[in-house]
């Protein structure tokens, strides 16, 4: 049993809390998800179950929190271990060993477990996961959905009664998630074991959840019922959810075996209804901004790129997308000089990048990494753009820096429009590493693109944001390319790429295997096609936007 009781927790130097007045208790056994928007606590909430908040963080806690009977200020983080496993964000930053089978005797061997009894955790644990075939195998040599079992696995070694995610698919191609999340469903069923998990990428995670908790903005109390109960009373939700709730559909499905039992209904009463032909730019004989022709990449044997040919032109948004492992990533790095090709040529603007430093060609391509952190530097989210600015040099015209008697410099205005547009305006002097994931992947994105440059590579820009952060982002994008911009997404989510994409681009083992507009590659992918592809299949349609068009 988890009992919050009047639960509010204030991080060092915050003038709000982030979180005010938590009142629930959870039973034990159930498998619940916790939702709600970029910035609302679910991070928080979750390290307050095994003292993580406050022994690691710091601030002021009020209220009670009781863990299977046990007080988690109290007991301390090492004592919580053996009721709570933790599975992070990002499960390489919990990794402490080398090799698969090593990482999953690493808290046995901290606990002083007999060696006898320490190889009969690892057996069973190994088993449990499917992980048996992996057991040798050197960590940073498997693929994310493996890296995230391996860290599951981790975590339960210990044998905790309870398992506590942070946005466990978030990182994940939806084959690797769906892997991911049906080992979860096996842990919660099989053994009984109490799942909490935060996730945003809800059209994943709904169909397996027994409860599902809501944390409001606002200082509200948390909505916590089962899911087609929470799903009816907040905004937030998938395009299936979305589309029932417009169209009137009850009960509510959640799953898309529920929806295509209305959606059949709905076409059969809609036979006028055409398909919505998804928007595609017209970029034939157009000067690409950035152009890759036959580039090859080798990892020591590991050949990564095999002869890849892309071309992407201003006034373009496309997506890439492929399995964790196919070679997007080191493709996009590729192109902006962090990873030299062994054969081929890359150009942007018209120029061959070889020879040129990162620095020069990041003056005309802005690139954001899957890991914003990586990018923060500053002491606050205003000094983080002044930072880009002053590295790229640029000190003339409406971006010109303007120092007064203070030691910061002045905000101008087309600076403000855009901190506003990515709904950081009341966050500019915030220190970047105190924010949310999501909010500090705005942050890096603001970075990136304040000098406006020609072209944009952005991977994974969607972790950590919820949909109402996620549909400021598209807008942003799509704003970016009708000026003309030339933008590169790799992605994930199928949704994104289907409300977003001119062109998508699949990729596999190093090689472009697709090719095409957005309705003609993701409606014929079964891995890859958004809900409503699939809900409404052979329409061309692949957006809520585009139902609610043709009702």
């Amino acid at each position: 049993m988890i009992h919050f009781e009047h639960l509010s927790y204030t991080y060092p130097g915050a003038a709000l809390p982030a979180l005010q007045d938590i009142s629930l208790m959870l039973p034990d056994g159930e498998l619940i998800l916790l939702i709600g928007a970029s910035g609302s606590g679910k991070s928080t909430l979750l390290r307050c179950l095994n003292g993580l908040v406050p022994h690691f963080s710091g601030g002021a806690l009020r209220g009670n929190v009781r863990v299977e009977g046990l007080d988690p200020v109290a007991a301390t983080p090492r004592i919580l271990s053996r009721h709570v496993g933790f599975v992070f964000q990002d499960p390489e930053a919990q990794f402490v060993t080398d090799r698969v089978e090593d990482e999953i005797a690493f808290a046995l061997e901290n606990a002083a477990m007999p060696p006898q009894e320490m190889r009969v955790r690892v057996e069973e644990t190994l088993d449990l996961l499917d992980l048996t075939p992996l057991r040798d195998r050197p960590l940073k040599t498997l693929s994310g959905g493996e890296r995230q079992r391996v860290a599951i696995a981790a975590a339960l070694a210990l044998r905790p009664s309870i398992l506590v995610l942070d946005e466990p698919t978030s990182q994940l191609d939806p084959k690797s998630a769906e892997d991911v999340l049906n080992s979860l469903v096996r842990l919660n069923h099989d053994l009984g074991l109490t799942v909490i998990l935060a996730e945003h990428r809800l059209e994943r995670v709904l169909p397996f959840v027994d409860s599902v908790i809501y944390l409001p903005e606002d200082g509200r109390a948390p909505i916590y019922a089962d899911p087609r109960t929470v799903m009816q009373r907040v905004e937030l939700g998938p395009p299936l959810v979305q589309v029932g709730k417009a169209l009137a559909w009850q009960p509510l499905p959640l799953t898309i075996k529920e929806g295509l039992r209305f959606s059949r209904g709905w076409l059969a009463d809609h036979p006028s209804a055409a398909g919505v032909q998804h928007r595609r730019t017209e970029v034939d004989g157009a000067t690409p901004f950035v152009e890759a022709r036959g580039v090859q990449v080798r990892y020591g044997r590991q050949e990564v790129l095999r002869g890849v040919d892309l071309a992407l032109h201003p006034g373009e948004i496309v997506v890439l997308m492929g399995r964790n492992g196919a070679g997007k990533t080191t493709l996009l790095r590729s192109l902006v000089g962090l990873v030299r090709p062994n054969a081929g040529t890359i150009r942007v603007g018209g120029t061959d990048i070889a020879g040129r430093d990162v620095a020069d060609i990041c003056r005309q391509v802005g690139y954001l990494p899957q890991d914003p952190n990586t990018l923060l530097f500053a002491e606050s989210v205003r000094e983080e753009l002044f930072v880009t600015l002053r590295n790229h040099g640029v000190e003339s015209g409406e971006w010109r820096l303007e120092i007064g008697d203070s030691e910061a410099p002045n905000l101008q205005s087309p600076l403000s429009t855009l901190l506003d547009r990515l709904g950081l305006a009341d966050k500019a002097d915030a220190y970047p590493r105190d924010l949310s994931v999501g909010e500090r992947q705005r942050v890096a994105l603001a970075a990136v693109t304040v000098t406006r440059p020609g072209a944009l590579l952005l991977d994974e820009p969607t972790r950590g944001l919820d949909y109402g952060a996620k549909r400021g982002l598209e807008q942003l994008l799509v704003e970016w390319r009708d000026d003309g911009m030339a933008i590169l997404v790799v992605t994930h989510d199928v949704e994104l790429a289907a409300a977003i994409a001119d062109r998508v681009v699949l990729m596999s083992q190093g090689e472009i295997i697709a090719e095409g507009a957005p309705a003609e590659v993701l409606g014929a992918s079964p891995l890859f096609a958004p809900q409503i592809a699939k809900l409404f299949p052979e329409t061309g349609w692949l957006t809520v936007d585009d139902v609610l068009g043709a009702s």
